[in-house]
């Protein structure tokens, strides 16, 4: 593969501690949720920030299949993408799931499945996933 585009980011200190994009954009504390044992607050950590890449990219996936499809969607379309963080039960260590809700109003609910079904196929967050964690897609209606 070529690449089109590349981003970088370093974190030091683990969850609990500091990253910064190679442009300087995100620089920010990281966190250790309370519910995983950490200090929690007005702090990011990682399975938020998954959590927003991947629901800006199948939304833009969205888009691509939409329009190939000729699909009007517009503009007010919501992903709302759920990174679930848990222990993996028979290997040590941990998994994560992700849960995509998607709203698209007024696209029939037939259409709507077909749309995010094949988003699916070409989202670049659904194929890095793709039979390494579960990932639940719902048409919210």
């Amino acid at each position: 593969m070529k690449a089109l585009y590349k981003a970088s980011a370093t974190t030091t200190g683990g969850r609990a501690g500091h990253v910064k994009s190679d442009d300087g954009v995100i620089d920010m504390k990281l966190e250790l949720p309370k519910d995983l044992g950490g200090n929690g607050g007005a702090f990011t950590n990682p399975e938020q920030l998954f959590a927003a890449g991947y629901s800006a990219c199948f939304g833009s996936a969205l888009q691509h299949v939409a329009k190939e499809k000729k699909v009007d969607i517009g503009t007010d379309f919501d992903v709302r993408a759920t990174v679930g963080i848990g222990k993996h039960p028979e290997l040590g260590g941990f998994l994560l799931e992700v849960v995509l809700d998607v709203i698209l109003p007024g696209i029939d609910e037939e259409v709507g499945e077909e749309l995010i079904n094949e988003a699916h196929e070409v989202c670049p967050y659904s194929r890095a996933t793709e039979d390494n964690i579960d990932v639940t897609l719902n048409l919210m209606v």
